[in-house]
């Protein structure tokens, strides 16, 4: 998230309770998580995983709960939470902004746009010219749509990252990660019946120029799905996930967070991708190979019984 002006960190510190270690002129020009920062971000980080990966991004300014040297051209906020510092602060800059109508004041409705009823269209949303949204379809605060968009009915465009802290201490175990990001729908795209697409925590989902999406398909926070992608029905796409142009994922297929599905691959139903693929090729199973070397495997462990029957035979 961009903030409207740059914010001091004393500012910062002083509002969360945190002690600057390094640079106290520093000024904060946006708010990201740790998988989206960018110069002159705000991040947390508060487990042993990402506490070098935190310190080496291109964050400027970090809560932390770990006394460690300040690298150069940053600042340390020192926290004992830092999560619930940066939720804080995400809270306050990016408030809750309740609904009074169907279709929202501070909405942007282009040339051409057609709406069907019972369509919920919230705060700041902007939607191009020349597309039509079927009933049904809820598209949340900040959503930005372009031309020659089409959405099917029961649709939920732009909700909360499914994105907690879990702590074992407490009756409630699990703390939401406030979401501040955005969902981008690019030209041309279609999306079907009962289709949900997260927003980013901080940064951007992103369905790219020309993709088409089935029925029954979820879109975790911080996806980017490149340009004319076809995904067919009930595919899963994980957070931060990356889809490079002209994929083609067909019907149930899973893909796990934190990875990229390279330009061109196919990935045959009801497959499971839990790491990166290239692109170009043909993929199938759960964790997927490509696919004729998948196939072999098959007809290999179709003939166990045959083998092990000319062996107890001697």
């Amino acid at each position: 998230m961009i903030l409207k002006e740059p914010l001091p960190v004393k500012w910062i510190a002083e509002f969360t309770g945190a002690t600057i270690k390094g640079d106290a002129m520093q000024m904060a020009t946006g708010i990201n998580e740790i998988h989206k920062v960018t110069k002159g971000d705000v991040t947390f980080v508060d487990i042993e995983k990402y506490y070098n990966v935190s310190l080496n991004s291109a964050a400027t300014i970090i809560f932390i709960n770990k006394e460690v040297d300040c690298p150069p051209g940053k600042t340390l906020l020192m926290h004992d939470d830092p999560f619930t510092a940066y939720v804080k602060l995400v809270k306050h800059f990016f408030p809750f902004e309740p609904a009074n109508k169907m279709i929202a004041d501070t909405a942007i409705i282009g040339e051409g746009t057609h709406l069907q009823p019972n369509v919920f269209v919230g705060n700041h949303v902007r939607i191009g010219r020349n597309c039509i949204i079927h009933p049904g379809v809820v598209i949340y605060d900040g959503a930005i749509i372009g031309d020659n968009v089409i959405i099917q009915g029961n649709s939920v465009l732009g909700g909360d990252a499914f994105y907690f802290k879990t702590r074992r201490d407490r009756e409630v175990q699990h703390d939401k990660l406030e979401s501040c990001g955005r969902l981008i729908i690019e030209d041309d795209v279609e999306i079907g019946a009962c289709c949900t697409i997260d927003r980013g925590v901080s940064g951007d989902t992103i369905i790219g120029k020309g993709t088409k999406l089935d029925n029954h398909i979820h879109i975790g926070h911080g996806a980017v799905i490149g340009k004319n992608c076809l995904f067919v029905a009930q595919v899963g796409i994980g957070g931060k996930a990356i889809i490079e142009d002209e994929v083609m994922l067909w019907g149930q297929v899973g893909v796990s967070k934190d990875l990229t599905v390279g330009k061109g691959a196919i990935v045959y139903a009801q497959s499971g991708v839990a790491s990166s693929i290239e692109g170009g090729k043909i993929y199938f199973g759960s964790p997927v190979m490509e696919a004729r070397e998948k196939m072999k495997e098959l007809n290999w462990i179709r003939r166990i019984p045959e083998i092990w029957e000319k062996i107890t035979k001697g």
